[in-house]
Parts: structure tokens; sequence; C-alpha cells
């Protein structure tokens, strides 16, 4: 059992981990944790106590009172600091030194992102490659904390689900890879909160634009839309989507 101090690289990848996992899911008997700890030499016992470092130094689960583990904090409150401070490249720098344990490329690891970019290159692949994987990363991360459910129509299939920004990626750098920043939905409710013809309200409550409600007579109308009118949304049980995120797409909503 190796008790050499945790390189740098290590505790970016336990942090990417982290990351991704519910809080529930931080132990060693998780087989995301028994893989980690397989691919980087450290016991599972050893991964799973750098995974509750993480949550002990979490403002977000400090709120709620939760502790984690303090003994540790000194090794990961520094990487902690960096990820909070510049979030798009250690996420990114995190998916490199993974793919690097794993004898890869990051392409290798991220084959879902090769298509959009093979007839790119030089600056311009480097810096679509950053963006499609942070994206990539974000989306894991807003699934697992909705469940992978959509958090209007309660759709639980991935493959229809996307990982939507309150505040647009455009519009905030520095809340891009925010959880907080983020709501899972279908692909159909993504697409119509892009468009502002529905909103969340700061209650969690669904609300349809005036543009939408023309079509009240549609058939797809009271379908899709209209049984939803002024409905909670799906709270998930850690990281739920900020006020003043809400407030800042609610200024700019349609009623």
């Amino acid at each position: 059992m190796r008790t050499d101090l945790w390189s740098r690289k290590e505790l970016i990848v336990v942090l990417n981990l982290y990351l991704k996992l519910p809080f529930g899911k931080l132990d060693k008997r998780t087989k995301e944790v028994q893989d980690l700890a397989n691919l980087i030499g450290r016991t599972d016992n050893a991964v799973s106590m750098r995974l509750n470092n993480f949550a002990h130094v979490d403002p977000y689960h400090q709120q709620r009172g939760i502790i984690g583990l303090s003994n540790g904090k000194k090794q990961v409150q520094p990487i902690w600091d960096e990820f909070i401070s510049n979030q798009e490249d250690l996420v990114f720098e995190s998916e490199r030194i993974l793919a690097e344990y794993q004898h890869k490329t990051i392409d290798e690891i991220h084959p879902e992102i090769v298509f959009d970019l093979k007839n790119l290159k030089g600056e311009v692949k480097e810096r679509l490659v950053k963006t499609r994987v942070n994206q990539s990363v974000f989306r894991q991360m807003i699934l697992k904390t909705y469940e992978s459910r959509c958090a209007i129509s309660g759709i639980n299939l991935p493959d229809l689900l996307v990982a939507g920004h309150i505040k647009p990626w455009a519009e905030d750098e520095h809340n891009r890879l925010n959880p907080e920043n983020g709501v899972c939905l279908s692909n159909l409710y993504d697409r119509a909160y892009e468009k502002g013809l529905i909103c969340i309200d700061m209650d969690y409550k669904l609300l349809i634009s005036k543009r939408l409600k023309a079509e009240t007579n549609k058939e797809f109308y009271q379908r899709f839309f209209g049984v939803f009118e002024h409905k909670p949304i799906r709270i998930p049980k850690t990281y739920q989507p900020k006020k003043e995120f809400l407030a800042y797409r609610l200024d700019r909503f349609a009623y």
C-alpha cells in the first residue's frame, strides 16, 4: 500500500471524479472509486478519503452543514481553490491527465467530439476541443445532480437529456461549469428554454411565454407545455439552481 504524498496529478483526477459522482457515492464500494484507485495505484479507501476531503472544502456542502472529512484538507484545498478560480482550465487539465493515466489521447476518451472537429487544426481546434470536453464534463455533472431525469417532464433516457445553462455559456465565463448554473432538460424543453419560450421562476415553477401561449389551441401545447405551467420543476438534492441565475434569465423573459 502506498503511503507517499499525493501528487498534483492524482489530486486533480480525484477532483474530476468528485465533480461527477453523487455525494452519497463517495465511498470505497463505488465502482468508479475502485476504477480510479486501480488507475492511479492507490487503494479504494485512499481515493474515497480524498473524495470526502473535497466534500469538506466544498462551500456548497459546508452551507448544508455537511462536514465531510477534514484530515487531508491541506492537500486538497489548493486544488479546490485553483478549480474555483479557473474552472475551465482545471477541468480540461483533469480530463487530459485522466487520458494520460489511461495511455490515451483526450480525443480517444471523448470520441463524441471528434466528428465536429475533424477538419480543424491548430489553435482553433485546441480551443474547440477544450470547449467540447468541458461541456461534456458539465453534462456529466448535471445529469448526476438530477439523477438523469428531465427537471420538467421526468424523462430519464440519457440520450434525450441536455445539460442546459441557466445563465448562458457565452454570457458568464466564470460560471460555465458551476452546477448551480445548470438544469437537466430533455431536448424539447432545453430548446424551448434557450429560445425564451419557457422559463423557471424564483419558486422553481415553470412559466410559459406569450409567444408560446399563442399556440394554446394546438394539441402539442396542452400535451407538452400547458400541463406543466406553474408546476414546480424537479429540484435536485444538491446544487439547486442558484436564484441569482434564475433572476438573470427571468429579467429577459417575455411573460
